[in-house]
C-alpha cells in the first residue's frame, strides 16, 4: 500500500468542487471508504481499493457491485467496539500508511462529529499525520514539540486543548500572540486566531491541540 490514503466516511461532504481541487497531489494515494462512505467515491472522481467497516450501509445491489470490481471487502462484525472509521485508520495504520486525509468526517450526527476528530487523538496513530477536510477547512492534532501552519497573511486559525490543558504553547507570526501559556480545556482563548504571516510556527510543552485552519477570515 502506498505511503497516502484517502478515506471516505459516511457524512456530509461539502463543496465536491473544492474537495477535487485539494486532491489534485493525491493521485498516487489508495482510497479506502469507511462502509457507506464508498458513495462519495463516484462524486470525487476517485477509484476504490478497499470498503472497511460492517456494510449495514451497503445495500446488498451495491455490495454485489463492489464485490465484482478489484476491491477489497472487509466485513466486521455490527457488534464492535470500534467505529467503522477507527478501523479504517488502524488497517491504515497497519499497511504503512504516514499521511491520511478524512472526508465526509463531519456532519449529520453530532456525536460521530465529535467521535471522529477525537479519533485524531487515537494513541496508536501518533505515528500518522491525520487530516479531516471539510471545503476548504483542515482540522488536525498538533503534539509536542509543535508544529508549522503554511497559509496566507489573514486566514484564521484557531487552537483547541484536547484531552486536558495545553501547556507552554508559543506561537509565531499570530495576531494573537501566545507565550509559554496554559490553554485549558473548556474555555475558548485559543479560537479565531489570525496568519500575520504565510508561515506561522506553534510551540507545544505538554497536551493535544486540535487545529482547525479556515482560508480567509472565518
Amino acid at each position: 500500500m502506498g505511503k497516502h490514503a484517502i478515506v471516505l466516511t459516511n457524512g456530509h461532504i461539502e463543496d465536491p468542487a473544492i474537495i477535487r481541487s485539494r486532491l489534485k497531489d493525491w493521485t498516487q494515494a489508495v482510497v479506502i471508504a469507511a462502509d457507506g462512505g464508498n458513495l462519495h467515491a463516484e462524486t470525487l472522481g476517485l477509484q476504490l481499493h478497499a470498503v472497511i467497516g460492517d456494510l449495514d450501509s451497503i445495500s446488498a445491489e451495491r455490495l454485489e457491485t463492489l464485490s465484482a470490481q478489484d476491491i477489497l471487502i472487509q466485513r466486521s462484525p455490527p457488534a464492535k467496539d470500534e467505529t467503522d472509521l477507527e478501523l479504517v485508520l488502524l488497517y491504515a495504520l497497519q499497511q504503512g500508511v504516514e499521511k491520511i486525509v478524512v472526508l465526509g468526517a463531519l456532519g449529520g450526527r453530532v456525536d460521530m462529529s465529535i467521535a471522529n476528530l477525537l479519533l485524531l487523538t487515537h494513541p496508536r496513530l501518533a505515528q500518522i499525520h491525520i487530516e479531516i477536510w471539510s471545503g476548504n477547512q483542515t482540522a488536525w492534532i498538533i503534539r509536542p514539540p509543535g508544529d508549522e501552519i503554511q497559509g496566507q497573511v489573514g486566514d484564521t486559525l484557531s487552537l483547541i486543548p484536547l484531552n486536558g490543558p495545553a501547556r507552554g504553547v508559543t506561537t509565531q507570526n499570530l495576531e494573537y500572540p501566545l507565550c509559554d501559556e496554559i490553554l485549558p480545556a473548556g474555555p475558548s482563548r485559543g479560537l479565531s486566531n489570525v496568519l500575520s504571516a504565510n508561515t506561522a510556527s506553534i510551540m507545544l510543552m505538554e497536551g493535544i491541540l486540535l487545529a482547525v485552519h479556515s482560508p480567509g477570515r472565518a
